[in-house]
């Protein structure tokens, strides 16, 4: 029989007074929600979704509405990037040499540092007679193998001046050059830098960089471990994040230049250019233009390692990532390639955005369908005028670009026998920068466990985005009744809870004891609402005691557990993307990890029984959860960003910590897990609240101090005796 949704104690308090025929529960079998062979109406079950998927943008009713969006947005880009905390900015080291003059710009060679011994490479732009401040422009170029010194055959040239994609045949041998020299040539600083494993930049190879295919036993430890590794996900190191990284510093640079104006700053790539380009101006509040070429769309969102990093598109999209720097300036353009629709799909929700927020003449679409994926001069010349428009250079418009001599390699490259490269495609040196910002995070985030507040700020905010879901953004809960059983003192109830608003559907069991006190326990482990049960069928003794004490318990059939598993055996790895090159980035870079899906079950049954009062019925007066087994770091998870919402956890842990997995295909695999403080900052999280922990051998300092902190050391009770014993000492701990 199905019930309209209503208050757990509207529909128990209903269930408990009908006088049902029971059958002898000594022999029964856990019991079922579903009819045998049947599976939950369950969206997640469902293919995963990938980079080729839909990635439509809503835009807010609000400005009030889009702030708050945008902020969580911002810090997904963030925390997917490594960038959370961002790195410690150390000295860049700059070495600007070998100065090319040309009548009215030069040309210069710069390396610098980015993290100490990672070179970031390239050549700076300057126009002649400068006076007073100018604008900086910063130029990240897309998957052109050797963009910076490359040169186009000249038949390619003759093509793409046939079809109007270039002006002339000496300048068009390189789109890079041409574009830094017009911009300097219309007063403006320009720097142009390599992507990972091109032009100059060769301490990674492309190997690694684009081509990275399967998984590296020599890298996957779980110390001084490589890139693409579980434990590189888990600590979110990526070539992407690297990347990110480099803008920014790039960023820094260009600012370092005393002629730079500050307020005039500029960025624009074209495909995975495009990429770095958007992500930069959505995290960095320093850039004021913005020009994302052939790459902002509703369709294909980069193929890319480059372009995807675990965490990054969950629930967004690239043209949401544009969306964040609205109100200020910005330009994009179309191709014949996946933003071919952009003009119907995505670009009028972007100049929604930019109407509500009052500057609806601040974005364009350069549109150019009739041309393959490209930065040609067309598409340059989009961005000379906006540019022109908006930093007031004073330029007739359209403007249009003028021929000159392009410089060869050995003019362009950085590295000559005063300037040493540094050594090529190291693989200890991958490990040791892998190993810096492992040092540096943890160094910074440990400066937060001084008191909740910081702590919150630094480390909780960051586990909101590794979970995906918060308490207040689990949504609308209803519960179907769909069998029940008198036990004499209690009823036991079978059915579903629906997540309406994600689409979400768990089995589970409910043991209501007939003289409610108020209480509401979950009773959760690996085996799903079986954790209520013996072998024998019959109700666990140290569960029994919970309802004969007068608490409703409740088991759930987490995701993949119990009704979710048509052959009943469990989950040994988790789904991946139909990508076979083993990067986890390409499957939870768009899907949460199945870690994250079972701590949002613990949500939904959080908030059900929190959201549960209608009338006169009151909600409970107290919802507690313990968790054993895998179910134990989930529970600790969920009270993390639940909060005071879950009164009292029971979490034991049996000594897990997310920075010992070796495959990102593991149950309890979750991108980022061991970065913020492993589980013990995760279990910090729930303080001042009572928690009874076990699994540790001895209570995590991270753990105990910030109990201490708030001064309820009191409520953290450590649990150290035999394994045997755990849930009877749940027990009693909840029945103090």
């Amino acid at each position: 029989m199905t019930r309209k949704p209503a208050t757990m104690k509207r529909t128990l308090v209903a269930l408990a007074t009908l006088l049902l025929t029971s059958v002898p529960f000594a022999t029964a079998a856990t019991p079922r929600a579903l009819p045998a062979g049947s599976l939950p109406n369950d969206l997640r079950l469902q293919p995963p979704k990938d980079l080729n998927g839909y990635f439509p943008f809503t835009p807010p009713k609000s400005k009030a509405e889009w702030d708050q969006r945008a902020d969580y947005v911002r810090r997904q880009i963030l925390v997917s990037q490594g960038l959370w905390p961002m790195p410690t900015k150390t000295p860049l080291n700059a070495v600007i040499h070998g100065k090319i003059d040309r009548p009215d710009y030069s040309v210069e060679k710069v390396y610098f540092e980015s993290v100490p011994g990672f070179f970031v490479t390239g050549n700076l732009y300057r126009p002649k007679n400068v006076k007073g401040k100018v604008p900086g422009v910063l130029f990240a170029h897309g998957h052109w193998q050797n963009a910076r010194l490359s040169e186009e055959s000249e038949a390619n040239v003759l093509r793409e001046i046939a079809t109007g994609e270039e002006r002339f045949e000496r300048g068009g041998r390189s789109r890079f050059q041409s574009l830094c020299v017009q911009l300097a040539r219309m007063g403006c600083v320009v720097w142009q830098w390599d992507m990972l494993s091109d032009s100059d930049s060769h301490q990674l190879s492309r190997t690694v960089v684009h081509s990275f295919a399967k998984q590296r036993p020599d890298m996957n430890t779980v110390e001084n471990w490589g890139l693409y590794s579980p434990q590189a996900e888990a600590h979110l190191h990526s070539i992407m994040g690297l990347q990110t990284l480099n803008a920014v510093r790039s960023l820094d640079f260009v600012l370092s230049l005393p002629e730079v104006d500050p307020e005039r700053t500029a960025i624009t790539g074209a495909s995975g250019g495009g990429t770095q380009t958007m992500l930069l101006a959505a995290i960095d509040p320093r850039v004021k233009l913005s020009f994302p070429v052939v790459m902002v769309s509703t369709a294909m969102q980069g193929g890319c390692t480059c372009e995807n990093s675990s965490l990054l598109r969950v629930n967004t999209g690239n043209v949401e990532f544009a969306a964040l720097f609205a109100p200020k300036p910005q330009g994009m353009t179309t191709a014949n390639d996946w933003t071919k629709e952009m003009s119907t799909k995505g670009f009028p929700d972007l100049k929604q955005l930019y109407t509500t927020l009052g500057a609806p003449d601040n974005v364009i679409l350069q549109r150019g369908e009739h041309f393959p994926h490209n930065y040609n001069a067309v598409t340059r010349s989009a961005f000379y005028n906006l540019l022109n428009r908006h930093f007031k250079l004073g330029f007739k418009v359209p403007v249009i670009e003028h021929d000159y001599e392009p410089l060869n390699r050995d003019q362009l490259t950085v590295w000559d026998a005063e300037h040493p490269a540094p050594k090529v495609e190291d693989p200890d040196f991958e490990r040791s920068l892998l190993k810096w910002f492992t040092t540096d995070a943890e160094k910074q985030l440990r400066r937060s466990t001084d008191s909740v507040d910081n702590l919150r700020q630094a480390v909780g905010s960051a586990v909101e985005v590794l979970v995906g879901r918060t308490l207040a953004a689990t949504g609308d809960v209803e519960w179907q009744l769909k069998n029940k059983d008198d036990r004499g003192s209690y009823v036991e109830m079978s059915g579903l809870l629906r997540n309406k608003t994600h689409g979400e559907e768990l089995p589970v069991v409910w043991l209501y004891p007939k003289q409610w006190n108020g209480r509401a326990i979950g009773w959760l482990d690996d085996s799903g609402k079986s954790a209520l049960y013996s072998a024998d069928g019959s109700v666990k003794p140290a569960v029994l005691k919970l309802v004969n004490s007068g608490a409703t318990v409740v088991g759930a059939d987490l995701l993949f557990q119990g009704e979710f598993l048509p052959d009943g055996q469990s989950v040994k790895q988790t789904r991946t993307v139909a990508n076979p090159r083993e990067f986890a980035g390409y499957t939870f870079g768009y899907n949460h990890s199945l870690f994250a899906q079972r701590t949002h079950d613990v949500l939904t049954l959080v908030k059900f029984l929190r959201s549960a009062e209608i009338g006169s019925h009151p909600k409970p007066t107290s919802v507690e959860v313990a968790g054993f087994g895998g179910a134990g770091p989930i529970v600790a998870t969920a009270r993390a960003v639940a909060g005071k919402s879950i009164d009292r956890a029971a979490v034991d842990t049996n000594g897990f910590r997310f920075g010992k997995l070796l495959d990102y295909r593991d149950p309890q695999f979750l991108p980022g897990g061991a970065k913020y403080l492993d589980l013990p900052g995760i279990l910090a999280l729930g303080a001042p609240h009572p928690l009874w922990l076990a699994g540790e051998g001895k209570e995590p300092d991270i753990v105990s101090n910030i109990h201490r902190a708030t001064g309820q050391a009191n409520q953290l009770t450590v649990f150290s005796g035999e394994a045997s014993q755990k849930e009877t000492s749940v027990v009693e701990w909840l029945l103090k």
